[in-house]
């Protein structure tokens, strides 16, 4: 079962009303993170240019370092095939026992796709190999 709960954050003006709300995953403000422990990558082709990742990893921050590392493999995933480019369509991330996964889906492309939450494969790999997450 998750522990993730969302909570509620607001952000007040100098007049001192509320300007935005927005949710605020409770995992990401418990105590201090430990370095993540990166425990696996599966990546599984759904068609020629969709790719369904797989993650876990132990410790982190949770929900940020499972879609980081959904990134880093589907990077090197998307530059394996020769394509440059990947674009986000869903993650879905659980926890259990200090286990986190993430279950993502991507589109890849040799051209930047349109959309928002395009992927630049060489940028996206060169940063995971500086930043130590695996990416195979």
């Amino acid at each position: 079962m998750s522990r993730r709960r969302l909570i509620p954050f607001c952000a007040l003006t100098l007049a001192g009303t509320v300007s935005a709300c927005a949710a605020t995953d409770t995992a990401d403000l418990a105590e201090p993170a430990v370095a993540p422990e990166y425990v696996g990558i599966k990546t599984e082709a759904l068609d020629d240019d969709l790719v369904n990742v797989f993650v876990a990893l132990k410790g982190g921050q949770g929900t940020k370092d499972v879609e980081r590392y959904a990134e880093c493999a589907v990077s090197r995933y998307t530059l394996d095939r020769d394509y440059s480019f990947a674009r986000h369509l869903r993650t879905n991330v659980t926890e259990e026992g200090g286990l986190w996964r993430g279950d993502a889906v991507y589109t890849i492309s040799p051209t930047l796709p349109r959309g928002l939450m395009t992927i630049d494969a060489e940028v996206v790999a060169e940063a995971c190999a500086q930043n130590g997450i695996p990416m195979v």
